[in-house]
């Protein structure tokens, strides 16, 4: 029997760890480990969360090693991601260090990136046809979603139509869904399935990692934006319509979005708040469920919206 857990505090330090561990032991390539070195592991610790949830917390210890491995999987295909990003923004640094386009090269990174989705397509297929089919096709609303910012970015035309703040959000919702709430939904469902779930509670942790990859990416964003930092120029027309000008998509420079944000913070902040709350309470809508057994990680379930997001944007000294 596995150690139990009370609070969301001790379980995700201990299961971090598991999952550090478990990364050595099945990633032998040096240059993929430093990739994934540093990372926070949000997904694969929702993952582990979903398993205990599922398993109320009574697995066997090989069972829960085998969860784990699943989670490497999830790893590998969100740092391919980041290695892809970087190189489609242009940014140079990673978590501190040289982006790995900078490092190796931008041939050898995107090769790079490949080599960690066939490893965590491999390690997948280890798990069983729904794994596998559920990686393929996260991989593929990823990679669309990229796609789809890379458009919204190049043409200009794509905003001709969004005349009011709302609508502008959709538009920046319907992106980082596909970019980033895809793979946090994935890996509540992956960690689901590993603990031999079907049905109906599957889409229940799907819609759940969902809520919270949505509401994680609008407060990393929103951080992002208080602290002047270069971010997607998806941002760029809302900031444009509060101040009345057309929504254009165009480069900025760092002090211009800093005196754009200063001058219209207090709404900018309203309004990301506003759809980060609404995000994070979906999430703990769906972590009660009846479908969902009753056991200390059920209660945890309903914590870790909050907990995620507030630890993000206490960087800027605001609480949901």
């Amino acid at each position: 029997m596995v150690k139990q857990y009370t609070n969301l505090d001790d379980f995700f330090d201990a299961t971090k760890f598991d999952i550090e561990d478990k990364i050595t032991k099945i990633i032998l390539d040096g240059e993929i480990v430093a990739i994934l070195n540093g990372g926070k592991r949000l997904r694969s610790l929702l993952a582990a969360l979903a398993f205990k949830a599922c398993t109320r917390g009574t697995e066997t210890e090989k069972h829960y090693q085998r969860s784990l491995e699943g989670s490497v999987s999830i790893e590998l295909a969100h740092g391919a991601s980041l290695v892809h990003d970087d190189i489609i923004d242009k940014d140079v640094t990673r978590r501190g260090k040289d982006a790995v386009h900078v490092k190796q090269g931008i041939g050898k990174a995107i090769l790079t990136g490949h080599k960690m989705l066939v490893k965590g397509f491999d390690i997948a297929l280890s798990h069983g046809k729904d794994v596998a089919s559920l990686y393929v096709d996260s991989w593929n609303k990823v990679v669309n979603g990229e796609i789809d910012e890379v458009d919204f970015n190049k043409n200009s035309l794509v905003m001709k139509n969004l005349s009011t703040k709302s609508q502008i959000f959709e538009a920046y919702n319907k992106i980082i869904d596909l970019k980033t709430a895809v793979l946090f939904s994935s890996a509540c469902k992956a960690g689901a399935i590993e603990a031999d779930m079907k049905g109906d509670i599957l889409n229940v942790f799907a819609n759940y990692g969902r809520e919270i990859g949505l509401a994680y990416q609008l407060a990393d964003d929103l951080v992002d934006l208080a602290q002047g930092e270069m971010i997607d120029s998806v941002i760029i027309p809302l900031l444009n319509k509060l101040d009345k000008k057309a929504a254009k998509i165009k480069a900025l420079r760092n002090w211009e979005i800093k005196r754009k944000f200063s001058k219209h913070k207090d709404e900018i902040q309203e309004l990301y708040m506003g759809e980060i709350k609404r995000h994070t309470e979906n999430a703990v809508k769906l972590s009660k469920s009846k479908l969902i057994p009753q056991s200390n990680y059920k209660k945890m379930l309903t914590d870790a919206p909050n907990y995620i997001i507030n630890k993000m944007l206490r960087e800027i000294n605001v609480t949901i």
